[in-house]
């Protein structure tokens, strides 16, 4: 009988990949992992299959894992070493655990040794520590989510200001929404003639910044504008509004819910013209268009970032 084992559903990005598998796959078929008992309840009480997966501690990854024909590893919310260790673990436990295939959440570009992204080194990693298994696997390639940029947006709009400063320059992106970038995810479990493929999850369009608030002000109705910054100069404006360097950080008083390291490399990335790259294959993978930006805009509170809900200690 399959064994599909879709992890981190506790998470974000997890619970939309659970919704939509189970769309896909009989649940007969699913295991839902999370790195607490508690958080699994409300899938057991379903009748899904559900497993305790640490990755601190790789045993109960190999028990979770055993003789699986799909495993979704969704990159972990922690950047640098703590995640290359923790993805090492994954790869390790899926090779004792004799998985078929692994199924990865990776950034556009990771393969590019120059991609100045402090996620980058991470994601590069993992990709090249699973293609020197046996493993067979599809790596996931995921542009920026439209949620992040969106929710800053909207921090801006709430809190009276009428700019917004970033570093990303004239550089272009094509953005994604966390719902198809997991759309994606759950459609790649369901895939099974892709082998050791690599995809790019892009959005339908490039967007300069400046493209991305005309977008969002003529939806809104509002008039942010935006001011270009330096990397050092928007290190200064984070560290004052108390956003966090890194995952280690506090983020109980920070107005944003990611680090300003991941938002400066990830502009730098942008401006450099590491993300302007056209060629998706979200819509063959899915059979679906992508979320366009403005009607995400035109139904904001539903495509915002949310509180950090990884258990992930």
């Amino acid at each position: 009988m399959k064994k599909i084992v879709v992890n981190g559903i506790d998470g974000n990005f997890g619970s939309l990949v659970a919704s939509y598998v189970q769309k896909l796959i009989p649940k007969k078929y699913l295991v839902f992992t999370a790195p607490r008992e508690d958080k699994l309840k409300q899938y057991s009480e379903q009748g899904i299959k559900t497993a305790v997966a640490d990755f601190n501690n790789p045993d109960t990854l190999v028990s979770a894992y055993k003789n699986a024909d799909k495993v979704l590893l969704i990159s972990m919310p922690f950047v640098g070493k703590k995640r290359r260790q923790a993805h090492k673990n994954f790869v390790e436990a899926c090779v004792k655990a004799h998985v078929g295939q692994v199924i990865y959440t990776s950034v556009l570009s990771a393969g590019n040794p120059f991609n100045p992204s402090v996620e980058n080194a991470d994601h590069g990693y993992t990709e090249s520590i699973i293609q020197n298994t046996d493993l067979d696997y599809i790596f996931l390639r995921n542009s920026l989510f439209a949620e992040a940029f969106i929710s800053d947006y909207m921090r801006a709009v709430n809190s009276g200001e009428d700019s917004i400063e970033k570093n990303m320059g004239d550089g272009k992106v094509w953005f994604i929404s966390r719902r198809d970038a997991a759309l994606s995810a759950a459609c790649a479990l369901n895939n099974d003639l892709l082998h050791r493929a690599i995809l790019n999850i892009n959005g339908i369009e490039p967007f300069t910044y400046d493209k991305f608030l005309k977008v969002g002000n003529e939806v809104t109705g509002n008039n942010i504008k935006y001011v270009r910054k330096t990397d050092q100069e928007l290190y200064d404006y984070f560290d004052s509004i108390g956003v966090p360097r890194d995952t280690n950080g506090d983020f109980s008083k920070s107005p944003i819910q990611a680090t300003s390291e991941g938002m400066v490399t990830f502009g730098t990335t942008v401006r450099e013209g590491y993300l302007d790259v056209p060629v998706s294959d979200f819509n063959k993978l899915t059979g679906h268009n992508p979320i366009t930006i403005k009607h995400m805009f035109e139904n904001k509170d539903e495509f915002l970032l949310g509180d950090r809900h990884s258990t992930e200690e």
